[in-house]
């Protein structure tokens, strides 16, 4: 959970959908009882989640957030089922963290989409059993008011900076709404990648082998990384040059790294 690059989304109310899902090759699937779900068939959805169970090992829920009347069946049934982890919509307190932990006994990630969660960012990091934060653009345009995607680019820097400085693995981007887009979701990922987000939600199979490529380090990285640890190897640990400029600590670990998202 903490490195899963793609995550793809199932409707809770599209029982038939869960197997392809689960075979699709995402690193995680979510099982969506929020946002896809009709208001008049979340009561089914958590039985065709339950009737379905298990789907597979790294299955995730995402919940109704603990505003919503469903909230309590929801995380009751998680309680029940044990998914690998719960997403929490709209989550803007560490208390929110606390309680779904504490009610479904599975990690939390939590995500967050209103103005109020990341002016909370700090509390929500160290909220005890949460352990990454996703990217909700869509929702909190909507709350901002904003229509622009570069008005959110402040928020993409407040994630990964909270996540990197309470050691939170980096966090995933959100959804791009395109699912015939080829172009726009391998822009999407890129940018993700290059804000320092480590993996990317997704809303249909198409997108997960775009999200990968797009994501992983790329041939040229790769050869520069192996060729600053080996100098750094033969260096014996002191800064060295290479190819003009000076390799130190930073730069080093900066492709360690590189290699490790390599494999």
């Amino acid at each position: 959970m903490q490195n899963a690059v793609t995550w793809l989304f199932v409707p809770g109310s599209r029982p038939e959908r869960f197997a392809k899902a689960a075979g699709a090759g995402a690193d995680v699937v979510i099982v969506d009882l929020e946002d896809a779900v009709p208001a008049d068939a979340k009561a089914a959805a958590r039985e065709n989640l339950r009737s379905a169970w298990p789907i597979g090992y790294s299955v995730a829920v995402r919940i109704n957030g603990r505003s919503s009347p469903e909230f309590d069946d929801d995380v009751a049934l998680c309680r029940e089922l044990g998914p690998a982890a719960v997403i929490l919509p709209k989550t803007e307190s560490a208390q929110d963290v606390e309680v779904t932990a504490e009610a479904t006994g599975s990690p939390v990630l939590g995500l967050v989409e209103t103005a109020r969660g990341f002016v909370n960012l700090g509390e929500i990091c160290a909220a005890p059993g949460l352990v990454r934060l996703v990217f909700g653009s869509i929702d909190l345009a909507l709350d901002l008011g904003v229509t622009g995607d570069a008005a959110l680019d402040t928020s993409r820097s407040d994630l990964v900076r909270w996540s990197a400085a309470c050691r939170l693995p980096s966090p995933l981007d959100g959804v791009t709404p395109s699912i015939n887009d080829t172009e726009a979701v391998e822009r999407d990922s890129r940018r993700a990648k290059e804000w320092g987000f480590g993996g990317k939600l997704c809303i249909h199979p198409a997108q997960l082998p775009v999200v990968r490529d797009a994501m992983r380090p790329s041939p040229e990285d790769v050869a520069w990384a192996r060729r600053v640890v080996e100098a750094d190897a033969q260096a014996l640990g002191a800064a060295v040059s290479l190819d003009g400029a000076m390799i130190d600590r930073p730069v080093v670990e900066r492709a360690r790294r590189l290699l490790r998202a390599a494999d």
